[in-house]
C-alpha cells in the first residue's frame, strides 16, 4: 500500500513510526515531514495547503491512502477534494473538522444532544462577553473560537483575568480564532484526553493519556500545546470510560451523522472529571500531540489498517490490542517557549534510544547537514515502563543524553500519576 502522512510534528514523527511498521506499507511520503519522520518515509517538497497540488502528487505516485496529522488542513477542508478525486482519507470533512475548528459549533452539538459539558455563552463583542463574565463571576473559562494552537484558553481565576483574556481575544492575540469567543463555566475536576476512532457510524475505543499544559512545575504557568504526557490516565477508570463512550462518544457520533456531518477520523476528547462525572471540555479532530506519542508507544496492534478502517467505513470489523505498560513523554521546548525564543539553534547530540524508548521529533529540521531546533516545542523523549512511575524514569534518563543548550524541559511529567502509584 502506498501511503501519504501530512504534516511536520511530534505527532506525525509518532504516527510515521508506527504506519512505517506495517506489512501492508509497500511506498511511504510526508509531506512536509522532519528529520525524524525521514528515517521511515521520503519526505516530499508540497505545499499541502494548495490541495490542487496535494491532488496531483496522489495521483502521479498512485497513492493508496492519505493520512492527515495536523488540525490546520483537516479545518482547512483538505479531505474533501481528495475523496471527490477518489482518495482514500484518514481524517473528518471540512463540515465534522468544525468540532475542533469551533468552539461555538462544539458547544452547540452537545446542547442539541444532552452531552454533558460546562454552560457557555458565545459572543462576537467584547462589551457583551465582559458583562456576561461580570454577571457569573470567577473562576471561568474564556476561549478563542477557533484555532489557535492550543494557546486560546485562559482559565481565569480572578475576573481581572477574565476580562484581560477577552481584550487579548477581540484585539487579535490569535488572530481570526478570536473573532468570536466562548465563555464557559470553570469546571472543577482531573483533566484527561481520551481517544477513539470512529467511521461514521460505530466507534473503536483507543486509549486515554493526561498532559501537562502548562509551561513551569507544579503545572503552573501559560498553557502551551502541551510540556509531556502519559498514558494510561489512572483516573479513568473502566467505569468512566464507559460512562465517556455512552454520554458523550457515541451522543456526537449520532449527532454529527444527523447534522449532515458524519465524522470519519479520531475522536480526541479532552474530559474533566468531575464530581458528576465526565464532562466534555473540547474535541479535537486529529490526534493529541504529545498524547500521540505515548499511545503509538502502547500500541501493539497494526496501525495501518484501524486508519483504513475509518475511511473504508469498515471500523467494526477490526480490533486495537494495548501493552499493559505505561509510556511516558517529555518535551523539551525552546527557551522563552510559548513565548518569543531563538531558532535554528544546534542540537549537537541525539541519545540511542533501546527497547521501549523513542526521541520524537517535533521542531526540527537540517541545515547544513546539521540538526536544529526550529519550533516552540522540538523533541519529545518517550519512553515506557511497567508503571509512569519507571517509565518516567527511564524518559528522564535517556534525556540526559540530549545535547542541545538552547532546550529546556519540565522535571515533574507524570507527578499525579507517580503519586497515585505510591499512594
Amino acid at each position: 500500500m502506498k501511503v501519504l502522512l501530512i504534516g511536520s510534528g511530534g505527532r506525525e514523527h509518532a504516527l510515521a513510526w508506527k504506519l512505517a511498521q506495517s506489512p501492508l506499507m509497500t511506498e511511504f511520503y510526508a509531506a512536509p515531514g522532519n528529520p525524524g519522520i525521514a528515517e521511515h518515509a521520503t519526505l516530499v517538497t508540497l505545499n499541502i495547503d494548495d490541495h490542487d497540488a496535494v491532488i496531483a502528487f496522489c495521483k502521479e505516485k498512485a497513492i493508496d491512502f492519505v493520512v492527515v496529522g495536523p488540525e490546520a488542513p483537516l479545518v482547512a477542508g483538505i479531505a474533501d477534494p481528495l475523496r471527490a478525486a477518489g482518495f482514500a482519507v484518514f481524517g473528518p470533512s471540512a463540515g465534522a473538522a468544525q468540532l475542533e475548528g469551533s468552539k461555538g459549533f462544539t458547544k452547540d452539538i452537545c446542547a442539541r444532544y444532552d452531552i454533558p459539558t460546562g454552560a457557555y455563552q458565545r459572543f462576537n463583542n467584547a462589551p457583551k462577553a465582559k458583562a456576561y463574565i461580570r454577571e457569573q463571576g470567577a473562576p471561568i473559562v474564556v476561549k478563542a473560537d477557533g484555532l489557535a494552537a492550543g494557546k486560546g484558553v485562559t482559565v481565569a481565576m480572578t475576573l481581572d483575568e477574565a476580562l484581560a483574556a477577552v481584550d487579548d481575544c477581540f484585539e487579535g492575540a490569535f488572530g481570526e480564532a478570536g473573532a468570536e469567543v466562548v465563555v464557559e463555566a470553570y469546571l472543577d475536576g482531573e483533566e484527561a484526553s481520551f481517544f477513539c476512532l470512529s467511521d461514521g457510524k460505530s466507534a473503536l475505543l483507543l486509549a486515554t493519556a493526561q498532559d501537562h499544559k502548562r509551561v513551569g512545575e507544579g503545572d503552573t504557568g501559560p498553557n502551551t500545546g502541551g510540556m509531556g504526557a502519559y498514558s494510561p490516565a489512572p483516573v479513568m477508570t473502566a467505569e468512566m470510560i464507559e460512562r465517556t463512550m455512552k454520554e458523550i462518544i457515541e451522543p456526537t457520533i449520532r449527532g454529527m451523522a444527523e447534522s449532515g456531518h458524519p465524522f470519519s477520523g479520531v475522536f480526541f476528547a479532552g474530559l474533566m472529571i468531575t464530581a458528576k462525572g465526565p464532562e466534555l471540555i473540547e474535541y479535537n479532530v486529529r490526534f493529541g500531540d504529545p498524547e500521540c506519542q505515548v499511545l503509538m508507544m502502547r500500541l501493539k496492534s497494526d496501525l495501518l489498517p484501524l486508519l483504513l478502517a475509518c475511511a473504508n467505513g469498515t471500523l467494526d470489523q477490526v480490533t486495537a490490542e494495548w501493552s499493559d505498560d505505561a509510556a511516558l513523554s517529555v518535551v523539551m521546548a525552546s527557551k522563552g517557549y510559548p513565548a518569543a525564543y531563538e531558532k535554528n539553534t544546534p542540537i549537537l547530540a541525539l541519545p540511542k534510544a533501546g527497547e521501549g524508548e523513542k526521541v520524537f521529533h517535533a521542531g526540527t529540521a537540517l541545515k547544513d547537514g546539521s540538526l536544529v531546533a526550529t519550533g516552540g516545542r522540538v523533541l519529545n523523549v518517550t519512553a515506557t515502563g511497567a508503571t509512569v512511575g519507571e517509565a518516567k524514569d527511564r524518559a528522564y534518563a535517556l534525556l540526559e543524553g540530549v545535547k542541545w543548550d538552547n532546550g529546556f524541559c519540565r522535571r515533574d511529567i507524570g507527578w499525579r500519576a507517580v503519586e497515585r502509584e505510591k499512594a
